[in-house]
């Protein structure tokens, strides 16, 4: 699998042997993390990835993703998706970055990456949810074209449909 490439950043597939160094929060010899990288979002999603690689089988394309920018390789969060799609063509997504790199536009543009690439695997529907809290994910959700569906005591919940239309830049 190659990585996603955006104008400033690249989303690398997370490989078992990354996964083990973020679960554990100690970098690779050579690996740049941001301060504050990873986060407790991170280290449960590359738990969650190796728990899915020990039970049945690496889901790369639909796995986890480094998010680092292109100008210095630096880590800056980390993107994915909670498994593969299901019998109707459904995915979930998660992202996050480390607090320093918010409010960049870093997120929006690794969600719109990963919108384009579900899009073109011939992905129905993308969905994601924000805490009730997190207005700065639920505007990113929006402005990638995610519409809010439905709201529970904890959670909003975004979807994008792929019918010719939706998500188109």
């Amino acid at each position: 699998m190659t990585d996603l490439v955006t104008p400033r950043l690249i989303l690398s597939p997370m490989t078992v042997a990354d996964a083990e160094q973020v679960a554990a929060g100690e970098p690779a010899d050579g690996a740049r993390w941001a301060p504050g990288y990873p986060s407790p979002g991170e280290s449960r999603a590359a738990r969650r990835f190796l728990e899915t690689c020990a039970g049945t089988g690496d889901p790369t394309p639909y796995g986890s993703y480094a998010i680092r920018r292109r100008e210095d390789g630096l880590v800056i969060g980390g993107t994915g998706f909670h498994g593969a799609p299901d019998e109707k063509g459904h995915v979930t997504i998660g992202y996050g970055l480390v607090e320093s790199m918010r409010g960049r536009g870093y997120a929006s543009e690794a969600l719109r990456a990963l919108l384009r690439f579900t899009r073109d695997r011939g992905v129905a529907c993308v969905h994601g949810d924000t805490d009730l809290d997190n207005v700065a994910s639920q505007y990113v959700m929006a402005a990638a074209g995610m519409r809010l569906v439905k709201q529970d005591a904890q959670l909003k919940h975004y979807r994008i449909d792929w019918d010719g239309s939706a998500g188109r830049e």
